[in-house]
């Protein structure tokens, strides 16, 4: 298969970007700078998300069939900041995490209607969209839940076209990120609230996109994958 992934130069992007690579598919991977080879777009910009698409289309002679919206920023803001860091804090959030992911998307949809229909598109939620996040990342829980909603909205709209639309939902996930912070005072607490007795590794959350991506039956579409070590269950 031809998969454009996006936010693969570290934690659960590089993860999959590399298995599904090993795996023997045709793999476009994306970064905010770019590499040799990881294409490069901010996706602050509004004209990125259509720069990547193209170019990863032209990558993969013409023809995408997955696309995993996996990037996305984590950054706090304290709830008594000052109105115009507020305001600039969930801009960024809500740009990166769910406006470049829903113009990817689009651009998926129309891509896969144009060829006749059938594709996939995989979108990395957290487990924040479920239960909430810190006091400081109001944004972060919206962006995600936000997500979910447009997950099931494409899974309904464009599953007669075969077009499927899958989720993933990681709880905290253990890279190079976060492995000083989970050595620390606060990976005890973090622990201690996953009945698993573990975080979640790269690796598995990277095995559950390549399932979806490759192997999930079209019936699961709109299904959003909960990855946390039971965390939290619903």
């Amino acid at each position: 298969m031809n998969i454009l992934i996006t936010g693969a130069s570290r934690g659960i992007g590089a993860a999959a970007y590399a298995l599904l690579k090993k795996h023997g598919h045709r793999v476009v991977g994306h970064s905010t700078r770019g590499s040799d080879e990881l294409i490069a777009g901010d996706l602050m910009n509004p004209a990125a998300p259509r720069d990547i698409w193209d170019t990863a289309a032209d990558e993969l002679g013409g023809e995408i069939h997955v696309l995993v919206n996996n990037a996305g920023i984590y950054e706090a803001v304290a709830d008594n900041a000052p109105d115009e860091e507020w305001h600039a804090a969930w801009q960024r959030t809500l740009t990166v995490n769910l406006q470049a992911a829903a113009d990817l998307s689009r651009l998926a949809v129309s891509h896969y209607l144009d060829r006749g229909g059938g594709g996939r598109i995989i979108n990395i939620a957290s487990r924040a969209a479920y239960r909430g996040d810190s006091p400081q990342h109001w944004h972060y829980a919206a962006s995600k839940a936000a997500m979910v909603g447009m997950i099931k909205t494409i899974a309904r709209g464009y599953a007669g076209d075969g077009i499927l639309c899958f989720g993933v939902a990681p709880g905290f996930t253990v890279s190079e990120m976060t492995a000083e912070y989970l050595q620390g005072r606060g990976g005890a607490k973090i622990i201690a609230d996953i009945p698993l007795g573990r975080v979640a590794s790269t690796d598995e959350v990277a095995e559950v996109i390549r399932w979806l991506a490759t192997e999930a039956p079209a019936s699961a579409t709109g299904s959003v994958i909960d990855v946390n070590g039971a965390s939290y269950v619903r």
